[in-house]
């Protein structure tokens, strides 16, 4: 560190928060380095920089750690909501470290979320460019005819927004509703409710079942699992000395 990095970066490295909240926290004068609040992001520091966040100094950055977690409905994947909802990281066990979650899943949305102490490493996961598939069932309201899914592999634009390739192919029809298996490298906000609204097929229960090579597998709701470093290693490419 002693050429200097973006202090954001070294924030979220630690654990604190994504390097986003960093940014934000930086700009809401939380942060000090050597005894002066900082006003913008557009800092580096080094080694020898004393930081301080909220009038306690920043915590060494530990071992990158990687868990997964079985999101039930009704829980919103947020440090805090304004709405006074209760968050999935009210629910995790009491001897769990901070983590960030990898992406998000939206209140009614359940299955699969990545966890991570390292909010480096939550934001490279969350780039498209990493190229990582996300795969889920989604229940939908609708008699669906498989060609009609067909055209979403080109993408799809809807009230302005442009929406990747989706690949979706009916599993089952249920009376009125029906099961369809769906995977997308990109995920914007809200966007396969969004979509399938849009098509006339309103979204009922929407489960991530996989992220890149994670598997939701047979967790139960509400529970975590840590990823072995082994996986970890062969996965995500971590040196050895980022890993417990």
């Amino acid at each position: 560190m002693d050429k200097g990095e973006r202090i954001a970066k070294v924030m979220a490295r630690a654990g604190l928060c994504s390097r986003r909240d960093a940014e934000a926290w930086i700009l809401d004068g939380r942060v000090k380095v050597d005894g002066k609040v900082l006003e913008s992001p557009a800092f580096c520091i080094t080694s020898k920089s004393r930081i301080v966040v909220d009038g306690k100094p920043l915590p060494s950055a530990e071992p990158t750690r990687l868990w997964l977690y079985n999101k039930p409905r009704g829980l919103v994947t947020t440090h805090r909501d304004e709405m006074g909802r209760r968050t999935i990281f009210e629910s995790l066990p009491p001897d769990m470290p901070r983590v960030i979650s990898v992406g998000r899943l939206d209140l009614n949305s359940e299955g699969l979320l990545l966890l991570t102490n390292d909010g480096e490493l939550a934001r490279h996961l969350e780039l498209p460019s990493t190229g990582w598939i996300r795969r889920y069932r989604v229940r939908v309201n609708g008699k669906i005819d498989p060609n009609d899914l067909l055209p979403l592999k080109k993408g799809i634009t809807v009230e302005g927004i442009h929406y990747g390739p989706i690949t979706a192919t009916l599993e089952r029809q249920q009376g009125d509703n029906a099961w369809l298996a769906v995977s997308l490298q990109e995920g914007k906000n809200r966007e396969l409710r969004r979509v399938f609204e849009h098509l006339g097929w309103p979204v009922s229960r929407l489960i991530r079942i996989s992220f890149g090579p994670f598997q939701l597998g047979t967790l139960e709701q509400g529970q975590v699992k840590a990823v072995q470093n082994k996986v970890m290693k062969e996965q995500l490419g971590l040196k050895p000395q980022k890993i417990l």
